[in-house]
């Protein structure tokens, strides 16, 4: 699923990207997408690292504060062998789900870059960014979020 833009903006979180259904993530995983924002009308890459937890949902920046690397060792593969913390494939750093602190390794006591999220309507959709869209086929249906629905 491409991220798409929702139609209306939602009050409490502005404009909202549907970035994936909740069902597509299963409870207790982390699933990384790769995608572009725009940052003063320049397209940039955007690797963000969705954790969910039951209805909450947790959103980083795919990079390690130690030197920049992806956390995934392997395509996905974010959460230390015990399912309870995210960890760096390079370096072992763990870094705790809910805040993006680095518990343990060359890191400790710096942060994950965090993302907004926001569950709109079963969708996750990150606020606070804009991101580039891909051109929509005439078929194709726009996928939006509204404030209906409940949240996070």
């Amino acid at each position: 699923m491409e991220p798409s833009i929702a139609e209306e903006n939602v009050p409490e979180v502005g404009t909202a990207y549907v970035v994936c259904s909740m069902s597509d993530i299963p409870s207790q995983r982390a699933r990384g997408f790769e995608l572009m924002k725009v940052e003063d009308g320049v397209e940039k890459p955007f690797n963000l690292i969705v954790v969910r937890w039951g209805r909450q949902v947790f959103g980083y920046v795919n990079l390690c504060p130690h030197d920049g690397v992806k956390l995934d060792w392997e395509r996905n593969q974010f959460l230390d062998p015990n399912g309870i913390r995210l960890m760096c494939g390079k370096h072992g750093a763990l870094f705790e789900l809910g805040t993006g602190v680095c518990i343990d390794g060359p890191c400790k006591g710096r942060s994950l870059t965090s993302v907004a999220l926001s569950v709109i309507d079963n969708d996750i959709c990150v606020t606070g960014v804009t991101l580039a869209e891909e051109e929509e086929d005439e078929d194709e249906e726009i996928t939006s979020c509204s404030d209906e629905g409940g949240g996070v």
